[in-house]
């Protein structure tokens, strides 16, 4: 398989995206921020956890003005099946009343983790809402998601690395690759 790393899973398919991509977009993401922000005042960078840790870190380091950051754990999901709504398992600390927030995320998938999010922070009165994905999968979106910083559109194929898991497993990964369902056995 050669994957470039010391470790590989026998269920990973192959690499979609290297680390010197990702590199390159996180820092053209955090050039176009830096620019679309030049005059705000209060920026906030809202990661959702876990998956977006190592996005949102990497994304600050390119973003070249004061900004704050925050974090919410928040889950839709049982195993690979939506529960049909969502549920905050942990909420922002700071007020995001008056804030301009960019809403952080690792993928987006159907939709709609974001989309409820999105809504309950609208809410909450920030100046403006923006959301950036690492990855989009269009071909899986069934609530209408404004991404205004995508990194990579990707097949509708389940990947891992750079923070996106498999229960757990790959997200140490410097690279984002495809699962081989297949292959895929849960331990």
């Amino acid at each position: 398989m050669g994957l470039p790393f010391h470790f590989r899973y026998d269920f990973l398919d192959r690499v979609l995206i290297t680390p010197e991509q990702i590199e390159q977009r996180v820092a053209e993401l955090g050039d176009q921020i830096t620019r679309d922000y030049q005059d705000s005042e209060k920026l906030m960078l809202l990661g959702l956890l876990r998956g977006s840790v190592m996005f949102i870190t990497d994304l600050m380091r390119h973003i070249r003005r004061p900004l704050t950051m925050d974090f919410m754990a928040v889950s839709s999901y049982s195993g690979t099946e939506s529960t049909g709504f969502v549920r905050i398992d942990h909420d922002h600390k700071a007020s995001i009343a008056g804030w301009d927030v960019i809403l952080v995320d690792d993928i987006v998938d159907s939709g709609y983790t974001l989309w409820m999010v999105r809504k309950l922070l609208l809410d909450r009165n920030p100046r403006s809402l923006k959301i950036c994905a690492l990855l989009d999968k269009p071909e899986r979106h069934k609530y209408p998601i404004p991404i205004d910083y995508c990194g990579f559109t990707i097949p509708d194929e389940f990947v891992v690395g750079y923070g996106l898991d498999i229960d757990e497993k790959g997200r140490n990964l410097p690279y984002i690759a495809s699962v081989d369902l297949k292959k895929y056995r849960k331990e």
